[in-house]
């Protein structure tokens, strides 16, 4: 026969301490869940912060001059005056070597090259339309005519001279149109006399040329007028055998 066994009850206090009681464990840290289930990692409002933060529109400013109002590219100089290149000086001088009597030499008091070297290509050009490459033999002898002209005239003339290369280069150069003339005329020319005839006529013309622009812009130079064209009629005569030959 089992034994019964009187378990008395359990009466808790209403008041005080109850005693130690048993801590329940706390769960780990959770982050609040975000308000956009697209993107569960951010716990922030795309749409408030978005809303909240503006960005104004860039100001750049205005480039001026003196104080003045804004430049654009309407303002802006030519291409060909930022490089140097005068195309209305060119047309002008081209237009006094036109005319071998009445040459201005004012016009040329501004050596520059844009000139000489058109007039160069146009002549290499010429000379290969008739089956002969002569670009280079062209560059070399006006350099070398050049100096040429520039170590005769200084030497003439001694201290007084005051000639430089720089426009001996341009003189020669600019002369040249003659001879340019000559070399897209002999393409429909016959050979023979007409064809010498001819040559003789256009090298007597750029001679005549370029000795009164040198005499006219260098000093001393009417006193050697006669060598100085001795010295021009050499040059292009020599460029006019590449035409005839």
């Amino acid at each position: 026969m089992a034994k019964e066994f009187n378990v008395p009850p359990v009466v808790f206090p209403s008041g005080g301490n109850p005693g130690p009681q048993r801590r329940l464990p706390t769960a780990p840290f959770q982050p609040p869940k975000s308000s956009n289930p697209g993107i569960p990692f951010m716990s922030f409002d795309i749409g408030s912060a978005a809303a909240s933060t503006s960005f104004s529109t860039p100001q750049f400013a205005s480039t001026t001059i003196g104080g003045g109002g804004s430049t654009g590219f309407e303002d802006e100089p030519p291409l060909l005056e930022e490089l140097g290149i005068n195309t209305k000086q060119i047309y002008q001088k081209t237009i006094s070597i036109m005319n071998p009597f009445r040459v201005k030499a004012d016009l040329h008091e501004d050596a520059d090259l844009s000139g000489p070297f058109i007039f160069l290509m146009a002549f290499g050009l010429f000379q290969l339309l008739a089956g002969k490459l002569h670009f280079g033999i062209i560059l070399g002898w006006v350099i070398m005519a050049s100096l040429f002209l520039y170590v005769v005239f200084n030497m003439l003339a001694g201290r007084n001279g005051n000639l430089d290369l720089y426009r001996c280069v341009s003189l020669i150069g600019y002369c040249m149109l003659p001879i340019v003339i000559l070399s897209a005329i002999s393409l429909f020319l016959p050979g023979g006399l007409v064809i010498k005839v001819v040559t003789g006529v256009f090298v007597l013309w750029s001679t005549r040329v370029c000795t009164r622009l040198v005499v006219e812009l260098a000093s001393c130079g009417d006193e050697h007028r006669g060598l100085i064209a001795y010295a021009c009629f050499l040059i292009y005569m020599l460029f006019s055998l590449l035409v005839i030959f």
